[in-house]
């Protein structure tokens, strides 16, 4: 499972603070807290500081690379903030991200055509939001061709299907799993992302409905997720699913988790 972790995000009060008075410090532990417990990227979101995000996302890619061995994934709509970023960037950075939406799309793939990077594509497209794994199917098929086709290789693509709230749907959870699994049997070596926590949205007990729902995605092949590293109970859920699927040869991330105190419950 590849982590990116979520944190690092201006529509957080606190972070937002941070990011306004650049206190690279906090910036800093942030960023290393998160490296620390198992974010394979590090999202950096400066979008609320409208004609300013640019220099913000530039300063953020700096801080956390500057103190952490990780990527950065770059969360912005906005292929000018974009183009700057991947300037400041070292390495292969993640964007979050592209869709099918018209102006999102074309403004969008001559920015990640052809280039290094990770690219998260939404199943979302004018039509607005699909409620069913056959709506979700069609927009990534069309995403996934039209990036391959344009030089983004099928490995640097990680489609998320967009996960809804539960308690708007009953057959949102079940639409959901069934697009990852659609799409590992489709397209063999695209990457399936989410930010899952919205599976929970206006339901009691949300940790504990995100954990389950989270190994039932990963049984279904969910191969990477944003979200916050520093939920152990989230992260052992996730290390126990893939021990148990047969992803964790001998054990050896299972019993490195117990021993470093990894696990809580």
């Amino acid at each position: 499972m590849q982590i990116v972790g979520e944190l690092i995000n201006a529509s957080r009060k606190k972070i937002r603070n941070e990011i306004k008075e650049k206190n690279y410090e906090a910036i800093a532990q942030v960023a290393k807290d998160q490296y620390e417990n198992g974010a394979d990227f590090i999202d950096v979101n400066a979008g609320i500081f409208v004609g300013q995000e640019a220099d913000y996302v530039k300063w953020l890619i700096r801080t956390v690379q500057e103190n952490v061995d990780a990527p950065c994934c770059i969360d912005t709509p906005d292929p000018a903030v974009l183009e700057e970023a991947v300037k400041e960037h070292k390495g292969t950075p993640m964007l979050n991200s592209i869709s099918l939406e018209k102006d999102r799309y074309e403004k969008m793939l001559p920015v990640v055509s052809g280039k290094d990077m990770k690219v998260i594509a939404l199943c979302m497209s004018d039509e607005g939001m699909p409620y069913t794994k056959d709506d979700r199917m069609k927009i990534a098929n069309t995403l996934i061709n039209n990036l391959v086709n344009n030089n983004v290789p099928l490995e640097n693509i990680y489609v998320d299907p967009l996960v809804q709230p539960i308690g708007s749907g009953d057959r949102f959870g079940v639409e959901f799993l069934d697009t990852i699994e659609a799409l590992n049997q489709e397209f063999e070596g695209v990457h399936t992302i989410c930010g899952l926590s919205n599976i929970s949205y206006g339901i009691p007990k949300r940790k504990f409905a995100n954990q389950t729902f989270m190994v039932m995605a990963i049984t279904k092949g969910l191969d990477s997720a944003i979200m916050n590293p520093l939920d152990k109970r989230m992260m052992a859920s996730i290390i126990a699913a893939e021990t148990l699927l047969g992803k964790d040869p001998f054990c050896e991330k299972y019993v490195t988790a117990y021993r470093n105190s990894a696990f809580e419950f």
